[in-house]
């Protein structure tokens, strides 16, 4: 039976609502805080066997799991775990993401990018180009939740130009979650006087 991922959330107080500020400077009225799903280990675990299984249908080889940090790292320890690959994280030093504490990626090694959730796939992208430069070869990317920008693998719904992710690569997650984004400019709950707040990992 597939996984609920919106009720996994809401079950863990995880599907937040109220006037959020996201990491790309745009506005919402939801948003998805992935550290609370996975702090219970048994539930990483079988969300990261449920995506691990879509990588395995698709045929897809993985030496190993990439995550920027930080929010993709606990995601990405679990689908390594069920893949049964190596994982390695890339971190922000000076605001440039960058491979650091002794990770290395060998010439062809193939490489998946794992985040907790995927919404432009910003960071995802830079730490692609991170291994890459490297010699590593990124063969697909992966998150729990896709907020919509990107076309996950198996569904219909076509990608947004914000996506910044290559059209030729398979990109999997459990689930999509559309909410609607906002310019601040543009936000109809900055319009009504409340202030947006950011609860994720960056910038608090």
């Amino acid at each position: 039976m597939a996984i609920d991922l919106e009720k996994v959330y809401k079950d863990a107080g995880a599907l937040l609502e109220g006037h959020f500020l996201l990491s790309s400077g745009n506005h919402s009225q939801f948003y998805l805080q992935s550290a609370k799903v996975l702090e219970d280990p048994k539930v990483a675990e079988i969300l990261a066997k449920e995506l691990a299984q879509q990588i395995r249908d698709a045929g897809i080889e993985v030496d190993t799991v990439c995550s920027p940090a930080l929010g993709g790292i606990l995601a990405g320890y679990e689908l390594a775990r069920a893949l049964d690959a190596r994982f390695i994280f890339t971190e922000r030093v000076d605001k440039v993401m960058t491979l650091r504490r002794g990770f290395d990626v060998k010439k062809g090694e193939k490489t998946l990018i794992c985040e907790d959730i995927i919404t432009t796939a910003g960071s995802a992208l830079e730490a692609a180009e991170v291994v890459e430069e490297q010699g590593a070869n990124v063969v697909a990317f992966a998150a729990l939740a896709n907020r919509g920008f990107c076309k996950r693998t198996g569904s219909d719904k076509a990608a947004k130009p914000e996506c910044k992710l290559p059209h030729d690569m398979p990109f999997f997650a459990l689930e999509d979650f559309d909410f609607e984004i906002y310019e601040p400019e543009n936000c109809p709950m900055c319009k009504d006087g409340t202030t947006a707040y950011k609860p994720g990992s960056r910038g608090n």
